[in-house]
């Protein structure tokens, strides 16, 4: 743990010091990282047996938890235009 929180702040530390600099080609770096970081995630997932076995329960369970936080947003955000946007005396 203390090692991700020292790999963060050095990152920080480091964006700080060059933020002057132009480094117009990390975008790319990061996107091609972020590939590869996919692709491990991707060939772990498949050499695990278990999550394999599972993952039709996996898949309902997200569709759900999906559906459910979709669901709970569009509602809350509905009720908060309704408030903020309600007149005195009018209907919403």
């Amino acid at each position: 743990m203390f090692i991700i929180i020292g790999l963060m702040l050095t990152g920080m530390l480091l964006g700080y010091l060059l933020r002057r600099k132009n480094l117009c080609r990390i975008h790319n770096v990061i996107t091609v990282l972020i590939w590869v970081l996919l692709f491990i995630l991707g060939v772990e997932v498949g050499g695990n047996e278990q999550i394999i076995k599972g993952l039709h329960t996996i898949g309902i369970e997200a569709i759900i938890l999906t559906l459910g936080g979709t669901l709970g947003s569009v509602i809350a955000a509905w009720a908060l235009w309704k408030a903020l946007y309600k007149k005195k005396g009018e209907a919403a």
